[in-house]
């Protein structure tokens, strides 16, 4: 039982670390609901295993503080093997066909999903439609959140880990295609792009807003 517990914490403490970007031991504790001490430990095992890295930090006078994240080793462990067929697939259509051929076909693919998408999240309330995006969005290994507005209008949708990263860093236009995606199967909503991983930071952020306002 404390083997299954101590791997429950590892795998908790490194989806955290992928939500959140990077933490300090205290809050991971907290969310963990264990002891600091405990936590610390948790850290530096998997910091032997090249999973996660500190970072010191001075924040005030005492002791400089660990601020910890994932290495790329640690961000690898949620990839699959089919994002390594699906780059070797997309650098195979580069070399063999034109730009325009290959458009078409990342076309047709974006209208195939959205028809899958808008197929599994219905036409209800943008509310509940959006609720059932994050689980397809998450089904698909994007680590989805749904945030409401501090202004009260619209949402947030933040992904912490991108399915595609790979493919994306050689072939940006899928993150153009990902944006046009959301926006098809929210067509009553204007959707834009708040943060984007290749830019900076560790998530991707859409602003969704109604354009019924009372919708």
């Amino acid at each position: 039982m404390g083997e299954l517990n101590e791997l429950n914490t590892r795998e908790a403490t490194l989806t955290e670390l992928l939500r959140l970007g990077e933490s300090d031991a205290s809050s991971l504790a907290l969310s963990m609901s264990i002891s600091v001490q405990a936590m610390r430990r948790q850290l530096r095992r998997m910091e032997v295993d090249g999973l996660v890295e500190a970072t010191a930090i001075c924040d005030g006078p005492g002791r400089p503080s660990n601020v910890w994240k994932l290495t790329t080793k640690g961000h690898n462990l949620f990839n699959n093997a089919s994002e390594t067929y699906a780059l070797e697939l997309m650098s195979s259509i580069e070399r063999n066909l034109s730009m325009e051929l290959t458009l078409d076909i990342f076309n047709h693919q974006l209208m195939k999903k959205v028809s899958y998408y808008l197929a599994h999240i219905g036409t209800g309330q943008i509310r509940l439609r959006l609720e059932k995006l994050v689980d397809l969005r998450n089904e698909e290994g994007y680590y989805a959140e749904l945030i409401d507005s501090i202004d009260g209008i619209g949402w947030e949708l933040r992904e912490s880990h991108c399915s595609i990263k790979k493919i994306a860093e050689k072939f940006p236009l899928v993150c153009d295609q990902e944006l046009e995606l959301i926006r098809r199967t929210l067509p009553d909503c204007t959707v834009r792009r708040l943060e984007w991983r290749l830019e900076v930071g560790n998530i991707c952020g859409f602003q969704i807003i109604p354009k019924n306002k009372n919708g």
